[in-house]
């Protein structure tokens, strides 16, 4: 379905166009049946026997992974790529407690279901939250721990960025359109240079936005929104136990909550080249990779190069 604003896609994603495979996974969580899609993709070639679990972002989805899951796959990982409750092809309920917590269980019961009792995880910008979520609660079930470009590093909050309520972050989100989601990430993700190929990632996320579960999709970012905001992992970063690597795009400025941060509050937050530092220091053991100049998803704007840093770090203990 299209209108004059462009795509318009189900509350689900319905209608998107998938180039990998999506399974459903139904299970009841505070009292309500929900589904969480996912990918699982099979090793192409001979296996390693190691599973690589992917965990999305915010503006993104488990099919964002596109090209890390081939590359990961074709590397002999098994690679799964959920997508958690409140986001692209998961359901959308009207009323949920969201917690990193809450998503990191769900998460857990689906590998428990799928027999991945170990794995390799991989957070990506709010993904990177719950991936460091997920290892302090299972740390047994986590060979190793990447996040990419995580949000969190710091806590927005004490440094005097203002609250908003869930219903101002609602108002805010009803008026996503094309045009506001490529601007954004145009500045944030790809450090002001534009690729044909991230045209699909904003159509995708505006068609979300543009289609009949409008209202749905937008209550749930905002309640998520204000997740990522009042529940900070960074006090908890030295508690990690499991072998951690950082990679860091240095020109990223992600901070949630700077658009209405006084310009003193918003000069000293988001500063990616300081926080990665920062983190691997407070990381037990950790491995800092550092990709210069490049925005907040050095995965989409550089694949490649991305895609052989990981595997090459995912070789080494």
């Amino acid at each position: 379905m299209a209108t004059a604003a462009g795509p318009a896609y189900g509350p689900e994603l319905q209608g998107f166009n998938f180039t990998l495979p999506v399974q459903k996974y139904t299970f009841t969580s505070q009292g309500q049946p929900l589904t969480m899609g996912y990918i699982d993709m099979k090793p192409q070639g001979k296996a390693n026997g190691r599973t690589v679990v992917l965990m999305h972002g915010k503006n993104f989805c488990g099919i964002t992974w596109e090209t890390s899951i081939n590359a990961l796959s074709r590397a002999g990982y098994r690679v799964i790529a959920p997508d958690q409750i409140g986001f692209c092809t998961a359901s959308k309920p009207a009323h949920y407690q969201y917690s990193f917590q809450q998503l990191a269980q769900n998460t857990h019961r689906l590998l428990s279901s799928l027999k991945a009792d170990r794995v390799t995880l991989i957070g990506h910008s709010t993904g990177g939250m719950l991936a460091t979520r997920y290892a302090l609660m299972y740390p047994q079930a986590v060979e190793k721990l990447v996040m990419v470009n995580p949000i969190g590093l710091e806590d927005w909050k004490a440094k005097g960025v203002p609250w908003r309520s869930v219903d101002e972050w609602y108002q805010r989100e009803l008026k996503t359109s094309a045009a506001s989601i490529k601007k954004y990430e145009l500045n944030t993700y790809y450090t002001g240079k534009w690729k044909p190929e991230y045209d699909r990632w904003v159509t995708m996320l505006a068609g979300l936005n543009n289609g009949s579960g409008k209202k749905a999709v937008a209550w749930n970012s905002a309640l998520i929104y204000d997740m990522i905001f009042t529940q900070p992992v960074y006090y908890e970063f030295n508690d990690l136990t499991v072998p951690t690597t950082l990679m860091i795009g240095t020109a990223d400025t992600t901070a949630i909550g700077s658009d209405i941060a006084p310009p003193e509050v918003k000069a000293k937050v988001g500063n990616y080249e300081q926080l990665g530092k920062q983190a691997a220091k407070l990381i037990p053991h950790a491995i800092l990779i550092e990709f210069a100049g490049m925005g907040h998803a050095p995965q989409m704007e550089a694949p490649e190069k991305f895609n052989q840093t990981l595997l090459d770090n995912l070789g080494s203990p």
